[in-house]
């Protein structure tokens, strides 16, 4: 989805190592985008990356009436592959590559931006016609220097594809990388690491490795290592082994980690290792040197 707000780091309230387990608690700043709101994680002031993952925001929930809904016209983006999650309702993909998709709860789309894809994300009118709810996960890989460049591709993966396991009484699906003895078969450009898990009031769940990770509670609340982690905080973790995070409720989180891969910049939907590559993308864009989105071929956000 494109970056909504003007500037995408934004800023947040942090607190910082509350323990040794914890390297600090994000808590989001909310943006109210006219009935609709978006809680921005990363890119912040205070954390710019977690692995590969650059950009974490929640979108919802948002109930719209009969007629209304999510109408975000063409946009483009460059550098990195964009990950669409939903935990309600429904968004009609479309873009620059012929890809139409209507992404629904539980699947993984995987948007490979490269040298440059356009896309849109709209409803359906079988959705529009009724009263509905839109909740979900935008979130953002930086993917190595190696294939900044790639050709652009989308890959659509049905729920029923995702891996899911059982940790301890805790159901967990691993949507991109490996954890807990599975894989994921959602297409990977580093060590990358995204799972969920919904854990019922007392369970515990011992945190899978990686060199960097964080968890956001979508739901609910934890406790860990004696710091208290509130519904839409995200906990970024140190990399020691036998990290447990347990629910004082029922709670729902999603877990992003995985190996950094250098520095990136961040302009409005552009990332680049380079500045002057996102310099380029900005007068591509206002230059129609983008591929248009097949079937939406009509409109489009300007820079």
């Amino acid at each position: 989805m494109s970056n909504v707000l003007k500037v995408a780091e934004q800023q947040c309230d942090a607190i910082e190592a509350p323990c040794t387990a914890i390297e600090k608690i994000l808590t989001p700043r909310v943006a109210d985008l006219g009935g609709f709101s978006v809680r921005r994680l990363l890119p912040t002031a205070k954390q710019k990356m977690v692995g590969p993952w650059i950009f974490f925001d929640e979108m919802g929930p948002a109930d719209f009436p009969a007629g209304e809904g999510i109408n975000v016209r063409p946009h483009p983006h460059i550098g990195i592959a964009t990950v669409s999650y939903l935990f309600q309702g429904e968004i009609l993909h479309r873009d620059s590559v012929g890809s139409y998709q209507p992404i629904r709860p539980g699947d993984i789309n995987l948007m490979v931006a490269g040298r440059g894809i356009a896309h849109s994300e709209r409803e359906r009118p079988e959705v529009t016609a009724s009263d509905h709810r839109l909740h979900g996960l935008q979130l953002w890989l930086a993917v190595p220097e190696a294939h900044e460049e790639t050709e652009p591709a989308f890959h659509h993966y049905p729920s029923d594809d995702i891996p899911a396991i059982n940790i301890n009484g805790v159901p967990v699906r691993v949507m991109i990388g490996s954890a807990y003895g599975v894989t994921s078969p959602v297409r990977s450009f580093s060590e990358t690491l995204y799972l969920e898990a919904a854990l019922k009031a007392g369970q515990t769940l011992e945190l899978p490795d990686a060199p960097e990770r964080a968890v956001y509670v979508a739901s609910g609340s934890l406790k860990a290592h004696g710091s208290e982690l509130p519904t839409h905080s995200m906990s970024v973790f140190a990399p020691e082994a036998g990290v447990c995070i347990t629910a004082a409720e029922d709670t729902r989180i999603a877990l992003i980690g995985g190996e950094p891969v250098g520095r990136r910049f961040i302009e409005w939907n552009f990332v680049s290792s380079r500045k002057e590559r996102i310099e380029q993308a900005k007068e591509d864009w206002r230059a129609g040197r983008f591929a248009k989105v097949v079937g939406d071929e009509e409109e489009f956000i300007p820079y």
